[in-house]
């Protein structure tokens, strides 16, 4: 927990930056926000092959921390943590889908590995072991396996690619079949039922309307929607079953799915 006078300055910088945009208060703002960042990076390096670089998440992370700050309202009942939160966490996800994860150097050793193999298995006449594969190479069994593991969770992170067959055009998404896509009627009523489900959750009072949209938008888990909220968990979890029971029972006709996703 900061100090009292590490709060009073918190809050004399806000109040210069929001109402001057001092230069020397927004960057004190940002380093004390660091940590914010530095968790979400965390939260979802989890998730991610070993080869993406956390400075390049957390690079991502800084440009929606900047982002929240430019754009905070402070006149809203929201705390700069929740907001900026949304803000971190959705630049870190736009910066790797604009990305390679995969760096240059395992993507040449991968590329190195994947021709040896293409030439032993045309001279054997035969699948070869990653073992055999190390020894042509000169490298490690491990490294070759590394290697070839790290190559193959980015090219399946890589789906938007074209298809190696030269008589189309194709992507490889375009050629994988979906089975769960809707039909044009199926989609209008989806889109309806959403519409009318965004109308009532603007009936709902602030609280309600941030543990909807943390819970199942943001994929926050209670705990940390009462950390941001400066609330219990367990009145979270009570004011979420009260919400979802208040807006099933005025959203009859939308998908019940939607509450259990």
């Amino acid at each position: 927990m900061p100090r009292m006078d590490e709060t009073k300055s918190l809050q004399e910088d806000w109040e210069r930056w929001l109402t001057k945009r001092d230069p020397s208060s927004g960057d004190r703002l940002v380093e004390a926000y660091i940590p914010l960042v530095d968790y979400h990076v965390q939260r979802v390096s989890v998730n991610l092959p070993r080869s993406v670089q956390k400075d390049d998440l957390r690079s991502h992370g800084m440009v929606g921390l900047y982002d929240a700050l430019e754009k905070f309202d402070h006149s809203r009942d929201l705390k700069f943590d929740t907001y900026a939160s949304f803000r971190i966490r959705g630049a870190i996800i736009d910066g790797l889908r604009q990305e390679d994860w995969l760096p240059r150097s395992i993507r040449d050793k991968s590329k190195k590995i994947e021709r040896m193999i293409e030439s032993m298995e045309q001279k054997l006449g035969r699948f070869v072991t990653s073992s055999e594969i190390a020894n042509e190479l000169g490298l490690k069994e491990e490294d070759v396996i590394y290697t070839m593991n790290e190559s193959f969770l980015s090219n399946l992170l890589s789906i938007d690619e074209p298809t190696k067959d030269s008589q189309k055009n194709d992507t490889y998404s375009s050629s994988i079949v979906d089975h769960h896509t809707l039909t044009p009627d199926q989609s209008i009523d989806k889109k309806s039922q959403y519409e009318e489900l965004a109308e009532v959750i603007k009936t709902l009072n602030e609280n309600e309307q941030l543990v909807i949209t943390l819970f199942y938008f943001e994929e926050f888990t209670l705990t940390e929607i009462g950390e941001a909220l400066n609330l219990s968990t367990s009145r979270i979890s009570q004011i979420h079953s009260k919400t979802l029971y208040k807006l099933q029972q005025k959203l009859k006709n939308v998908d019940s799915e939607f509450f259990h996703g």
